[in-house]
């Protein structure tokens, strides 16, 4: 499969998070974090100091420090193609440096690069599946299903298109012009919101939660992986 090359988010690492309060204000960190207090009691295994969590395109570490902070023996693997995004991550989550392993590079090569072969109890995707095709998130999907326990969670949020017929194509128009300003940006080649759903089901995860945020606009969801999915 062909990949489109990846964006360079370096550019706008500095002003992401004034960029994101100026446009949608609080509620993308609220969509990251809805379900953040409800992860314990959904997967016991977080709290044991073999666990681990994936965690791909957080940006600039926000939620991760949150994560991090809620779980005190969680081991977390951050991955972003973005040297200045990681480095953002790394200051703000200096505290607990000593659970904590960033890696830059490519989402989509990272199990190719044969950088890391371990099995995570979470993965962890907040507005970043947005950034892909829908082959490379279907091939991710894939991947990251040979790469988890057993009953691990997915936990994503990220744009849609609401259902109400009204809204819909004020949506569309607005996710249309966030794709833009990010391709002049950043050299963002998607162009269109992929569909996260088949491509986690098809990798043998389920839906176990949703919360929709701003009419539909925004959503955040939990899925498990089936004990029947593959592991490596």
């Amino acid at each position: 499969m062909t990949s489109l090359r990846p964006p360079n988010f370096n550019r706008v690492a500095r002003i992401y998070r004034w960029a994101e309060h100026l446009t949608l204000g609080p509620l993308l960190q609220r969509a990251r974090t809805c379900f953040l207090a409800d992860l314990p009691a959904l997967q016991p295994a977080l709290s044991m100091e073999s666990a681990t969590a994936l965690v791909l395109g957080d940006g600039d570490g926000r939620f991760l420090a949150r994560l991090l902070a809620q779980q005190s023996r969680l081991q977390a693997v951050a991955i972003d193609s973005s040297d200045a995004m990681l480095s953002l991550l790394r200051h703000r989550c200096r505290r607990y440096s000593n659970r904590l392993q960033t890696h830059q590079v490519s989402a989509v090569e990272f199990f190719d690069s044969g950088r890391w072969k371990g099995c995570a109890d979470l993965i962890v995707t907040h507005f970043f599946l947005d950034c892909l095709t829908q082959p490379e998130l279907n091939r991710l999907a894939s991947e990251l299903a040979m790469h988890t326990h057993p009953g691990a969670l997915w936990l994503l949020s990220d744009f849609a298109i609401p259902s109400n017929p009204w809204l819909a194509p004020i949506a569309a128009l607005y996710i249309r012009f966030l794709y833009l300003v990010f391709r002049l940006l950043t050299g963002l080649r998607v162009t269109h919101l992929p569909d996260p759903a088949s491509a986690l089901s098809s990798a043998g995860f389920h839906r176990i939660a949703r919360h929709s945020l701003l009419c539909g606009l925004l959503y955040a969801e939990i899925w498990q992986r089936e004990d029947s999915a593959t592991g490596r």
